[in-house]
C-alpha cells in the first residue's frame, strides 16, 4: 500500500518511517531556503552596525576635528595623521578579522574588538598628549575592522545557497547610513544642549561602546568545526609548548592563503572594481561640502536639506531595490546604477540652479540604492563557503582602500585642477565601473583556476 509516498510493508513501523522520510525532507527544505531576515542575529548584526557607525560618524565629524584643532590646539598634519591611522586600522586589519572571525567565531571576534574601540574612546577623552591621541584613533580603527567581514560573513551564511540576499544588505546598508548620519547630529545637540561639555559628550559615547560589548557577548560563538580545531590546538599546546602552537598558526595562514589562490575563482576585474568603488566616495565627501557653500552659495540649513534629500531617496530606495535584486538578479541594477550616478556626477558638476543641484542629488542617490544592495549581492555569490570571513575581510580591505587614497586625491585635483574637477574624475570612475561590470556580469570567473 502507498501512504505519502512510502511504501507500507508488513511487519515493519511505517509510521517510524514515514516520520524519518517528513524529518528527511523538512531538513532538505531547510537547507534549500534562506533563513528568516530578522532572526534574533541579524538583529544583533544590524544593532552592531548602527552602533558602529553612530560612533564613528560622531567622532570623525562632529567631534574629533572641532575637540583636537580648537578645544586641543592640535596643528592640522596630527589631526591629518590621526584620522589617516584611523582610516588605515580600520581597513588594513579586515583581512586578519575575517581570518579570526572563521577561527574564533562572531562572538570571540568582535568582543575583543570592540573592547580595543571602548579603550580608544576612553584614552580620547582623558588623555591630551598627541602621540597618545594618534594612538587612540589608531585603536579605534583596530577596533571596528572586523565590524564588516563578521557582518557580511553572517548575512551570507543566512542566504541560503544562492546567497539572495539583497534584501538584507539593503537593511544593513540603512542602519550605516543611519547611523552615519544620526552621530553628527545628535551630538551636536548634545553639546549645545550640555554648554559644549565634551566631558558629557563622550561618557555617550562610552555608554554606546558597553552596549555594544554587550551586543557582541550575545552573537554565536564558535562552530563544532572550529572548536574542534581549537581543542587540536589546546592539545599541541600542552604537548609541545608555544613552538608548535606558532607552528599551527603559521600553517593556518598558509592554508588560507593557498585556500585565497586556489578557491577564489574570480575574474581579476573584480580587483580594480573593488577599489574603484569606494574611491568615487572618496573623492567626493570631503569636497561636498565646501563646493556647495563656496561654489553653489547654498547656506548650512539647505546644506542639510539637501543632504536629508539625496540620503532619504537612498535610504526609501534601498530595501524595495534589494528585494528585487533578490527577485531579478543584480545584472541590470549595477548596470543602470553606475551609468546613472557617473551622468549624474558630471551633471552636477555643471549645474547651478539649487532645483537642479537637489534633483542630481537625488538622482545619485537613487543610483547608490540600485548599486549597494546589488553590489554586495554580486560579491556573495563569488565567495567560497569554506572561507567566507576571510575572504570578505580581503574583498572589503580592497574596496576600503579607495576610501584612504580617494580624500589624497581630492584635495589635490581640487586645489590645482578646479573645484569641479573631484566631481568629474568621480562621473569617469563610475562610467570605469559600468565599464568593468559589463565584463564580469559576463565572466564573473577565471577561465582556469591553477592548483
Amino acid at each position: 500500500m502507498w501512504k505519502s509516498g512510502v511504501v507500507e510493508e508488513p511487519g515493519l513501523d511505517n509510521s517510524k518511517n514515514e516520520g524519518e522520510d517528513v524529518g528527511r525532507m523538512r531538513q532538505i527544505g531547510q537547507e534549500k531556503a534562506p533563513r528568516r531576515l530578522w532572526s534574533p542575529f541579524f538583529a544583533q548584526l544590524w544593532v552592531l552596525v548602527f552602533l558602529v557607525e553612530f560612533m564613528k560618524g560622531s567622532l570623525l565629524v562632529a567631534i574629533l576635528p572641532v575637540y583636537m584643532g580648537e578645544t586641543l590646539g592640535l596643528s592640522a598634519g596630527i589631526i591629518g595623521l590621526a584620522f589617516s591611522l584611523q582610516y588605515f586600522g580600520d581597513n588594513a586589519f579586515r583581512a586578519p578579522a575575517g581570518w579570526m572571525a572563521e577561527r574564533l567565531g562572531y562572538r570571540g571576534t568582535m568582543s575583543t574588538a570592540l573592547l580595543f574601540t571602548l579603550v580608544a574612546i576612553i584614552m580620547l577623552s582623558v588623555l591630551r598628549e598627541p602621540v597618545w591621541l594618534v594612538v587612540a584613533c589608531l585603536l579605534l580603527g583596530l577596533g571596528t575592522s572586523p565590524l564588516w567581514p563578521c557582518v557580511m560573513t553572517g548575512t551570507t551564511a543566512m542566504s541560503g545557497p544562492n546567497n539572495s540576499n539583497g534584501a538584507a544588505m539593503g537593511t544593513l546598508e540603512i542602519a550605516s547610513m543611519g547611523g552615519t548620519g544620526l552621530g553628527p547630529l545628535v551630538m551636536n545637540f548634545a553639546m549645545s544642549y550640555y554648554g559644549h561639555s565634551y566631558g558629557m559628550v563622550f561618557m555617550i559615547l562610552i555608554g554606546c561602546s558597553i552596549v555594544l560589548l554587550l551586543v557582541a557577548l550575545m552573537l554565536p560563538g564558535s562552530n563544532k568545526t572550529t572548536a574542534t580545531e581549537n581543542s587540536e590546538r589546546s592539545a599541541v599546546v600542552s604537548s609541545g609548548g608555544a613552538i608548535k602552537q606558532k607552528q599551527q598558526l603559521w600553517k593556518g595562514i598558509k592554508e588560507t592563503i593557498r585556500t585565497l589562490k586556489t578557491k577564489l575563482n574570480v575574474n581579476p576585474l573584480i580587483y580594480p572594481a573593488l577599489f574603484l568603488q569606494s574611491f568615487v566616495i572618496g573623492l567626493i565627501s570631503p569636497v561636498l561640502t565646501l563646493y556647495a557653500r563656496t561654489d553653489l552659495g547654498i547656506s548650512p540649513n539647505l546644506y542639510s536639506v539637501l543632504l536629508i534629500a539625496g540620503g532619504g531617496v537612498t535610504v526609501l530606495a534601498l530595501i524595495p531595490c534589494g528585494k528585487l535584486v533578490d527577485r531579478l538578479g543584480t545584472e541590470y541594477f549595477l548596470h543602470i546604477g553606475f551609468l546613472l550616478a557617473g551622468i549624474t556626477l558630471f551633471f552636477f558638476s555643471t549645474v547651478r540652479s539649487i532645483p537642479f543641484v537637489f534633483i542630481a542629488v537625488a538622482l545619485i542617490g537613487l543610483g547608490y540604492a540600485l548599486i549597494l544592495p546589488a553590489w554586495n549581492t554580486f560579491l556573495a555569490k563569488l565567495i567560497p563557503e569554506s572561507e567566507r570571513a576571510t575572504v570578505w575581510g580581503f574583498f572589503l580591505t580592497l574596496q576600503g582602500s579607495g576610501m584612504v587614497i580617494g580624500p589624497l586625491v581630492s584635495g589635490v585635483l581640487w586645489d590645482r585642477a578646479g573645484h569641479t574637477a573631484p566631481f568629474i574624475i568621480s562621473g569617469v570612475v563610475m562610467l570605469l565601473m559600468f565599464g568593468c561590470h559589463l565584463a564580469l556580469a559576463r565572466h564573473p570567473r577565471r577561465k582556469t583556476v591553477k592548483a
